[in-house]
């Protein structure tokens, strides 16, 4: 094997480094990295830097990640709160509350269930300084649906913008987040819209929150919830969702399909699907 002189090889080493630099902070973002190596960064990968996160009541912080190749942020999450009674300052009570890193595992393990985790960042769990928590991919976005609403910008493409709403809303239905907000829908660069931070989803209640937000479905999506089924579910979140959980999860879908096939009736599925 060719050898090389020690100052040659340093800085052939060098040239190297500097032209790999460059490409190691691009590749976490290639589309070719598939969801299975991001899972294995963000479980393997080494937490070189971290801050608070800005926004946010959970406790959240931006790790910097690098396992000697690729470098990318995540957010870390490790509320887990249960309490019998939860009053808010609205006045609002709730009982048998929970706050938990732990939903927002599940949230993406159904999202992959439904083919919705493209609309989803990757979680995983992870014990960062002593706490569990979840840890997600942190993805490239100009703003959050809030500061749209606020700063009044339309969607360049309303009818792209409409679909991703649709599955987004039906996805809410599903999941029942207790805590909906407009920080939660984050925007990127060509205006892809992520759903993110779930940890007061999964309420036990067999109800809709809003049967009113189920106006058009995907077709694909449709299928998928109607194929859903209960032990599927069960198995794949068995460390984060109990069985009353997954009832809740299985009941609303019932009444999801239920929703829809009674507008396909009363409109025509072209009205409806899409």
């Amino acid at each position: 094997m060719q050898t090389f002189p020690r100052p040659w090889g340093r800085l052939l080493f060098l040239v190297f480094a500097c032209v790999m630099l460059p490409f190691a902070a691009r590749a976490a973002d290639d589309p070719s990295l598939t969801k299975e190596q991001i899972k294995q960064f963000l479980q393997t990968a080494e937490v070189i830097k971290s801050k608070s996160a800005s926004k946010g009541v959970t406790h959240t912080s931006r790790l910097t990640l690098s396992n000697g190749t690729i470098t990318h942020d995540a957010s870390f999450q490790p509320i887990d709160e249960h309490t019998t009674k939860k009053e808010f300052d609205s006045g609002r009570v709730e009982f048998d509350f929970v706050d938990s890193y732990k939903y927002n595992i599940a949230a993406y393990q159904l999202a992959e269930l439904v083919g919705l985790d493209n609309m989803l960042p990757v979680y995983v769990e992870r014990k960062w300084q002593g706490q569990t928590g979840s840890l997600s991919w942190w993805l490239p976005v100009k703003m959050d649906e809030a500061d749209r609403v606020t700063k009044k910008i339309e969607p360049p493409d309303q009818e792209k913008w409409n679909k991703q709403m649709y599955r987004i809303r039906v996805f809410d239905e599903l999941i029942y987040d207790s805590d909906p907000n407009l920080t939660n829908v984050l925007i990127g660069e060509d205006w892809t819209i992520w759903r993110v931070d779930f940890s007061r989803a999964f309420r036990k209640n067999k109800d809709l929150r809003s049967s009113k937000n189920l106006a058009k479905c995907d077709r694909q999506l449709f299928e998928k919830l109607k194929a859903l089924k209960a032990d599927e579910l069960a198995e794949k979140t068995k460390r984060y969702l109990t069985k009353d959980e997954v009832k809740g999860v299985m009941a609303r879908r019932d009444k999801i399909v239920a929703t829809f096939q009674t507008l396909i009736a009363e409109k025509g599925e072209e009205e409806v699907m899409y």
